[in-house]
């Protein structure tokens, strides 16, 4: 007898996958949707503290005639926070555009096929982030931005970070395929699984 999964698409799952193995899916499930929902938080901070600080940039030049040299500095650090942060929950979501008009003429075997290549591009991506971020950040690190007193090595851990995170989301998706997991559930609303 089959259990039917809570998950959208109702997909039945055999009974052995409802034991410890669907405990373990659940628990990592919870963790990357709250490591998910934390970067969202850190994204939104960071894009209101940005707006606040080039508020404060354009009222210090044409009110006050002086304008503070941190601001550019720190509001281009920011943005890269919020994007490499937002960039990295959008993968997860789905939320990225794509050109899926193939899939929708696809047996869903060859969708699976498909998606998980996909996956597989952006774990690569992801990875390149980390890499090439990496050696930026230690190239740039003995100097120093002049305006915030950090090293220059800083300003690519955004990089760094939304490059784990694309991978760590990719791996998430990939690894809940292969469990036979519906992650491929169309997220247009159609109903049925991708």
């Amino acid at each position: 007898m089959t259990s039917t999964d809570d998950r959208p698409g109702g997909a039945s799952a055999p009974p052995a996958r409802q034991g410890g193995g669907a405990a373990f899916w659940l628990r990592a499930e919870r963790l990357l949707s709250g490591l998910a929902t934390l970067a969202l938080w850190v994204s939104g901070a960071g894009l209101t503290l940005m707006t606040i600080i080039i508020t404060w940039q354009v009222f210090s030049r044409y009110v006050l005639n002086r304008s503070p040299s941190w601001t550019e500095a720190s509001s281009v650090l920011l943005m890269g926070w919020f994007i490499f942060l937002g960039a990295a929950v959008g993968v997860r979501e789905r939320t990225h555009l794509g050109f899926d008009v193939l899939l929708y003429f696809l047996p869903a075997p060859a969708k699976a096929v498909m998606r998980t290549i996909s996956d597989i591009v952006v774990l690569a991506f992801g990875a390149g982030m980390i890499i090439y971020g990496v050696q930026l950040a230690r190239l740039t690190w003995n100097t120093v931005m002049p305006s915030l007193a950090l090293p220059g090595g800083v300003s690519f851990l955004p990089v760094i970070f939304g490059g784990a995170l694309v991978c760590l989301f990719s791996l998430e998706r990939l690894a809940g395929r292969f469990a036979g997991l519906p992650v491929d559930v169309d997220i247009h609303a159609t109903g049925e699984e991708m």
